[in-house]
């Protein structure tokens, strides 16, 4: 049964003049696009909800939860504040059981539900650039987003996983998630020069982050085709490397774009796997916002 979120009923039944609101937190927050993204959505979809953005520490995340205004309704959750979204989750979606990251919170009076959104971003982005089937990935970084990347390619039927890392045991962690999976997630070092191909390489590194230019070459030359989920620093040096290689480059803005409509789902229906009505008027407004954002 879907949870009854604090004292609001579901779309269709919500009282007239309620006033509902959604955030974004995270630390830094200023870049989010959440806002211009849900606010693009709620104005198809007829609701006169507001979505903000607030700069939350992961030490502040507890006590800032546990203050929120009563007629917040969700959370979207960005860096550093998935694992404690996890944690204070009092329910799991599969997707967030699997990566241990929580990137939205629907609030109910059962306690906060939680939610990965971001497995699906990057499957429905890469169903949407033609790719619906792999056999073989390759992930660059074993980080957070990493983990997520784990299990979307493990649903797009992918059972052999390449994971490049400046260290080795960082890879550990994915190896068992894999392993869990049914996915051989193999570990290798960056200073490898030749890669074998694959359809597919997913960078899941920060937009900060560096990449010495014989690694990123080595990559390209890989081929296939190449997702960075940074959509705030681009072109990335993978990208670059990619594109002088005469091979495809998608930034993330297409998993950041299907991450928040799986999140709208999220607070209007409690369910990411149920479609909205109007949904494809809801994804092309959120597309405009995008690009226009």
């Amino acid at each position: 049964m879907a949870a009854v979120v604090r004292g609001q009923p579901r779309l269709g039944l919500l009282r007239v003049g309620e006033r509902t609101a959604l955030e974004v937190w995270g630390d830094p927050i200023a870049h989010s696009r959440s806002p211009q993204l849900h606010a693009a959505a709620y104005r198809v979809l007829g609701l006169d909800w507001t979505f903000g953005r607030r700069r939350v520490t992961e030490a502040a995340f507890p006590d800032a939860l546990a203050s929120v205004d009563p007629h917040t309704r969700g959370l979207s959750l960005t860096m550093p504040l998935k694992g404690a979204g996890f944690a204070a989750a009092t329910w799991h979606d599969d997707r967030a059981r699997a990566t241990g990251a929580v990137n939205t919170l629907l609030l109910t009076d059962d306690g906060p539900r939680g939610f990965n959104t971001d497995v699906g971003g990057i499957v429905r982005a890469l169903h949407e650039a033609g790719i619906p089937a792999l056999d073989d990935a390759r992930i660059v970084g074993a980080g957070a987003t990493a983990t997520s990347a784990v299990v979307a390619v493990a649903e797009l039927g992918a059972r052999r996983v390449e994971v490049v890392a400046r260290r080795p045991e960082a890879v550990e962690p994915l190896r068992r998630l894999g392993e869990s999976l049914g996915v051989t997630v193999r570990p290798v070092a960056f200073e490898v020069t030749g890669h074998a191909a694959v359809p597919v390489t997913i960078a899941a590194l920060p937009g900060e982050a560096t990449v010495p230019a014989a690694a990123a070459d080595a990559l390209a030359r890989a081929g296939g085709v190449l997702m960075d989920v940074v959509y705030g620093h681009w072109p990335t040096q993978l990208s670059t490397a990619w594109t002088h290689a005469g091979h495809p480059a998608l930034s993330g803005e297409g998993m950041l774009l299907h991450q928040a409509l799986l999140q709208v789902r999220v607070y209007v229906t409690g369910d990411p796997g149920t479609a909205l009505p109007e949904e494809d008027a809801v994804l092309a407004a959120m597309r405009r916002a995008l690009v226009g954002g």
